[in-house]
C-alpha cells in the first residue's frame, strides 16, 4: 500500500509540481513532522518528571530521585542491546559522519530509536539535554523522506538539514536558531539559495510548536545594558572560553573511558549508581535543569538547594557561591556519565545550564566585591550564549538562540562580545567542538573541509579508467609495439600470469627502440618496464588517492585490489568529476 502511494506521489510530482515547488512542499512536511517529534519528546519527559516527583512522599523523594537515573540508563541500555543489537549511533557527531562519508543517508531506526532511548534516559532524570536526540530524529526524518521520494544526494542533505533545524526550532520556539544550527553544524557546504527550504521547515516546526507547546522556555526581564559594564563582559567572554575547554576535555575524556570498556549492562549499572550518588548530594543536577535556569533568571537562586542535604545553608551567600560553583563543574561530569554509560542525551542543554550558573556566580561575585553593580540577569543570559558557542563551536546559533528564547534582543552587543571571545579563544586551543572531537580523532571528520568533502563524495567507479591496454610481462616487444599503435595512451600496465600488476611501460622509455625491428622478438615487455611511482588500492579514501597524486606530481597512477590490476586514476578525470559535483552542490 505504501509503495503504491509513493509511486502515485512521484507520478504527481513529475506531472504537476516543478522540482523547486516540490522541494518547498516537502520541507514544510518535514518541518511539521520534526516539530511534532520534538514536542512529543519534550512533553513526555516533562510528564514523566512530574509523575516521578508526585508519586511519593517528600521524605522519600531525595532517595528515590537518586535511583531513578539508574533505572532510566539501564532501560536505555536494555533497549539498545535487545532491540538495536548493541548499535544506536547516538549523538550529532554520528550524523556529521553520515553526512560526510555516507552522503546523508541516515538509518531508518533513528526515526524511533532516539526518541525511546532518550525518553528512558531523560524521563527518569538523566542529567543531559534533549536537543541532540531531537536534532538527530529530525535529521532522520529529512533523510528518510528524501529516500522515500527518490531524491538525489544534494536534496537528501538539504532535507536532512530541514529536519534538524525543525527539531531545534520547535524545542525552543526559535526558528532563526534552528536554521543557524543546521547551517553551522550539519549542512555547511550548502549554497545560500539552499537555505530557503531550511527556513521554511524551521518556520513550519515553530508554528506547530507555538500551537501545541507552551511557548518560550525562559523569559528575560531587561531592556538595556550598561556601556560601563563592557570590561566585565570582556572578562566573562574570556572565562567562558576556559570553562568551555574544560567541558570539551571532560566530556571527550569520559567518551574514551567508557568506549574502552565492554559489558554494557555493567557500564549502565556503575554509571547509574555514580550518577545517583551525585544527584543525592546535588539534586540540582537532575534532568536538563531548565527549571533551575528559569528560577535563577527570576532571582530565586534558593532552588539550587531543593531536596539538598545542604538546604539549611541556602541563605548563606558565601556557601551559595561555593555550592553553585561545585554544581556547575559537576554538571558536565553528570552529563558525560549519563550519555556514555548507556543513556542518550547531549551537552547542548547542559551547556545552557552551566552558562546560566556561571553568569550568576560571576555577576554576584562582582556585586558582592563592590567593584561594580552588574545587572545579574544580563550576565546569566550572555554567559549561556558564551558557553554554548564555545562548546558546540556555533557562535551565530548561540547568539540568536539566547536572544530568541529569552527575548534578550537588547543584549545583542554583549552577546556578540562574549560569544566572539569565547568561540575564538576556545577554537584556538581546541579546533573541534564537543560534537566533532571524537570523530576527528578517528579521522572521520571532514565536514568543514569543503575540498575534502567534495572529494570524498566522488564515486570511485566513475574515476577508474579501464581503457589502458594491459600486457603480460612475458610478451615479446612486438606486442608492445602493436599496443602502442592501437592505444591513445602513453602508459601500459604490465601483468603477471595471475593478473597482478608488476610494472608499467612508459611510451617515452621505448621511443628509441620502436624502429629497432631486430629487437622486436628478442626483448620482452618486462625488460622495458619500470615500477610505478606508487599504486592506489581501491580501499583507500579518494582524498588520500588525490593527495598521493599531488605529492608525487604525476598525472595518473595504477589502481589495484590487493595486487590485482583494475585500471588507472588520472588527475584530469578527478578534476572533471570534482567540477561536476561542485556545480551540482551549488545549484538549488
Amino acid at each position: 500500500m505504501l509503495k503504491k502511494f509513493i509511486a502515485l506521489l512521484l507520478k504527481w510530482r513529475i506531472l504537476i509540481f516543478p522540482d523547486k515547488i516540490f522541494l518547498v512542499i516537502t520541507s514544510i512536511v518535514i518541518g511539521i513532522l520534526s516539530g511534532l517529534a520534538a514536542i512529543v519528546m519534550k512533553v513526555s519527559v516533562q510528564y514523566m518528571h512530574e509523575f516521578l516527583h508526585s508519586s511519593f512522599n517528600d521524605q522519600y523523594n531525595t532517595y528515590l530521585l537518586a535511583l531513578y537515573p539508574l533505572i532510566g540508563i539501564f532501560l536505555s541500555a536494555l533497549f539498545v542491546q535487545k532491540v538495536r543489537k548493541g548499535k544506536l549511533d547516538r549523538g550529532i557527531g554520528n550524523v556529521i559522519v553520515e553526512i560526510s562519508n555516507k552522503r546523508g543517508v541516515i538509518a531508518p531506526h533513528k526515526l524511533y530509536s532516539q526518541l525511546l532511548s532518550s525518553f528512558f534516559t531523560l524521563g527518569f532524570g538523566g542529567s543531559a539535554g534533549l536537543e541532540a536526540p531531537i536534532s538527530v530524529t529530525g535529521a532522520a526524518i529529512g533523510s528518510n523522506t528524501a529516500w522515500l521520494l527518490r531524491m538525489g544526494e544534494r536534496e537528501r542533505k538539504l532535507l536532512l538539514g530541514c529536519g534538524a533545524a525543525g527539531g531545534i526550532a520547535a524545542i525552543f520556539n526559535s526558528p532563526i536558531a534552528g536554521v543557524l544550527f543546521a547551517i553551522e553544524i550539519l549542512v555547511t557546504e550548502l549554497a545560500i539559495p539552499s537555505f530557503i527550504p531550511i527556513l521554511i521547515s524551521s518556520a513550519s516546526a515553530t508554528v506547530i510548536s507555538k500551537a501545541l507547546y507552551s511557548g518560550q522556555p525562559f523569559k528575560l526581564i531587561t531592556n538595556t545594558w550598561e556601556i560601563n559594564s563592557l570590561p566585565y563582559y570582556i572578562a566573562l567572554g574570556i572565562l567562558c572560553s576556559l570553562l568551555s575547554l574544560y567541558i570539551i576535555k571532560v566530556y571527550t575524556g569520559f567518551q574514551k573511558f567508557y568506549k574502552a570498556r565492554g559489558r554494557p549492562y555493567l557500564k549502565a549499572l556503575t554509571g547509574g549508581l555514580a550518577l545517583g550518588i551525585l544527584l543525592f548530594i546535588f539534586p540540582a543536577l537532575f534532568g536538563e535543569g531548565y527549571n533551575i535556569v528559569e528560577a535563577i533568571l527570576n532571582g530565586k537562586y534558593q532552588v539550587l538547594f531543593d531536596r539538598s542535604v545542604f538546604w539549611k545553608e541556602q541563605n548563606n551567600i558565601y556557601f551559595l557561591l561555593v555550592y553553585g560553583f561545585v554544581i556547575m563543574m559537576l554538571k558536565v561530569i553528570a552529563t558525560s556519565i549519563t550519555v556514555n554509560s548507556g543513556g542518550n542525551g547531549g551537552m547542548f542543554g547542559s551547556s545552557l545550564f552551566i552558562g546560566a550558573l556561571f553568569g550568576f556566580l560571576f555577576s554576584r561575585i562582582v556585586n558582592i566585591s563592590g567593584m561594580h553593580n552588574l545587572i545579574e540577569v544580563n550576565f546569566i543570559v550572555v554567559a549561556m550564549a558564551g558557553i554554548l558557542a564555545g562548546v558546540i563551536h556555533a557562535p551565530l546559533t548561540a547568539i540568536f538562540l539566547i536572544a530568541e528564547i529569552t527575548g534578550g534582543y537588547a543584549l545583542f552587543i554583549p552577546l556578540m562580545v562574549v560569544v566572539s571571545l569565547s568561540y575564538f579563544i576556545t577554537a584556538y586551543f581546541e579546533p573541534f567542538s564537543v560534537y566533532t572531537k571524537a570523530i576527528a580523532e578517528r579521522g572521520e571528520f571532514i565536514l568543514y573541509n569543503r575540498d575534502r568533502m567534495i572529494l570524498e563524495n566522488l564515486k570511485l567507479s566513475k574515476l577508474i579508467e579501464k581503457d589502458y591496454i594491459a600486457l603480460n610481462q612475458n610478451d615479446p616487444l612486438i606486442k608492445l609495439i602493436d599496443a602502442i599503435e592501437q592505444s591513445k595512451r602513453n602508459v601500459f600496465p604490465i601483468l603477471d600470469d595471475e593478473g597482478n600488476l608488476v610494472g608499467i611501460v612508459l611510451l617515452d622509455d621505448v621511443r628509441e627502440i620502436i624502429f629497432e625491428r631486430d629487437l622486436y622478438h628478442l626483448l620482452l615487455t618486462k625488460d622495458m618496464m619500470t615500477k610505478p611511482p606508487a599504486v592506489i588500492d581501491v580501499k583507500e579514501k579518494i582524498y588520500d588517492m588525490v593527495k598521493k597524486i599531488d605529492e608525487l606530481n604525476v598525472w595518473n597512477l595504477p589502481v589495484v585490489n590487493g595486487k590485482k590490476y583494475i585500471g588507472f586514476i588520472s588527475k584530469s578525470r578527478i578534476l572533471s568529476q570534482y567540477r561536476s559535483l561542485l556545480i551540482s552542490q551549488t545549484e538549488l
